[in-house]
């Protein structure tokens, strides 16, 4: 969740972010934020017309564990101490560009999110696919199925939330790395090498100019 009165800003932020597979749901006011129903991150402006941004965090912390980044121009240290106080998992300073912030968001999930319990499965499945992390093996219809390394990195990557859009940039760094300079095509040549080997183009759809899901085709 965006909470950003600024339209002029929200807008283009909520479009940035979708560009890397990140759909934010938009309110203008304190009010707004504190009514929302619980959501996976809050994106949090210090400066509403309604109430003050160190407010509502306050009031979004009571009873909640949910990751929340303070977004502002208010740059003096009394702040962002205060709202690192209160709860914020991070304080970032206006102006800033969509790659900082999802960088930052990134970080505060990888910090915030629950450690894997030692009896979590390690089969990944989605319809009759299925990923063992364990001995890097994929079934298909419990028939093997051979990957190149990057292959099965980017099936890993898109079967960790099946039917959930992963933008393209998050695919590149996270399977060929931040630095990754390569043909711009790379991601989907392995994208239709993938298809093939799975037997049907339906197993990854292109939303275009977002990303890729995995879904189980009908």
């Amino acid at each position: 969740m965006l909470v950003e009165d600024d339209e002029s800003i929200a807008e283009p932020l909520v479009d940035g972010l979708a560009r890397y597979g990140i759909v934010a749901d938009h309110v203008a006011t304190g009010a707004a934020a504190l009514a929302a129903a619980p959501t996976d991150m809050v994106l949090l402006d210090l400066g509403l017309p309604d109430i003050d941004g160190i407010e509502v965090c306050r009031q979004l912390r009571r009873g909640r564990d949910t990751p929340l980044i303070m977004l502002t121009a208010r740059g003096d240290e009394a702040d962002r101490v205060l709202g690192l106080e209160l709860g914020a998992d991070d304080y970032l300073p206006k102006p800033f560009s969509v790659r900082e912030l999802v960088a930052r968001m990134r970080a505060v999930d990888r910090r915030t999110r629950p450690a894997p319990s030692a009896a979590q499965d390690p089969v990944r499945a989605c319809g009759p696919l299925s990923i063992d992390t364990r001995t890097h093996e994929v079934r298909l219809h419990r028939l093997p199925v051979s990957l190149s390394p990057k292959e099965y990195d980017l099936l890993l990557l898109l079967a960790e939330d099946p039917g959930a859009v992963v933008g393209r940039r998050h695919i590149l760094e996270t399977v060929w790395g931040a630095t990754f300079t390569g043909p711009g095509k790379t991601l989907d040549f392995h994208v239709a090498s993938l298809r093939r080997k799975l037997g049907d183009p339906a197993w990854i759809e292109n939303r275009r100019g977002v990303g890729f899901r995995l879904v189980a085709p009908a």
